[in-house]
């Protein structure tokens, strides 16, 4: 079971660094223009998108994305983080029921290092707008899966695992897909 928990957390990791650093290689549908991408900027004030944008669903898209991608990243490496090591071949978690608050909030702090680590990345290599509300959406993501995770308990660490397994696969298709997903005509700038 470890094995899957590990290879679940290994397969989200490559959707956030897909989402985050490869998205001028890749479109899916005409969700964004791979050609936007290319870019070096940096972006210190919070909550910019929210107050600087005319269109709601894009502070929306924006906030709740970067929480959203970030989710399963907690959830898992709590997960992984929370796995002891094995007695007599049973699949024990560290701790039991009581593993936990320290892992949260090591969980938040690893979230938050792997999302300034990916800012970073994007603005030496000029392939997105690094921005501290990322950092602050991806590390709030983080820290719900966590806590998501711990409230739910061992038991379903198997469902976070699978469905997260679910969600990578069908970004792989969607990826696949790519162009095909949308009418270019239709369009609005």
């Amino acid at each position: 079971m470890k094995n899957l928990h590990r290879i679940a957390f290994l397969a989200w990791l490559v959707v956030i660094i897909a989402l985050t650093l490869l998205k001028s290689f890749y479109q899916i549908g005409y969700l964004w223009d791979p050609d936007n991408q290319r870019v070096r900027e940096i972006i210190l004030e919070p909550l910019d998108v929210w107050r600087s944008s005319s269109n709601w669903f894009l502070s929306v898209f924006e906030y709740g994305g970067n929480t959203a991608l970030f989710i399963p990243f907690g959830a898992l490496l709590f997960i992984v983080l929370s796995m002891g090591s094995t007695r007599g071949g049973s699949n024990r978690v560290r701790g039991g029921p009581r593993t936990g608050w320290a892992s949260v909030w090591k969980v938040a702090v690893l979230a938050a290092l792997c999302s300034f680590s990916i800012e970073i990345a994007q603005y030496a290599f000029s392939i997105g707008r690094s921005s501290t509300d990322d950092l602050l959406s991806n590390t709030l993501g983080g820290f719900l899966g966590a806590l998501l995770a711990k409230a739910a308990g061992p038991k379903l660490y198997p469902f976070w695992s699978g469905i997260s397994l679910a969600l990578a696969a069908v970004f792989a298709v969607l990826v696949g897909l790519g162009e095909r997903l949308g009418d270019p005509e239709k369009i609005v700038d």
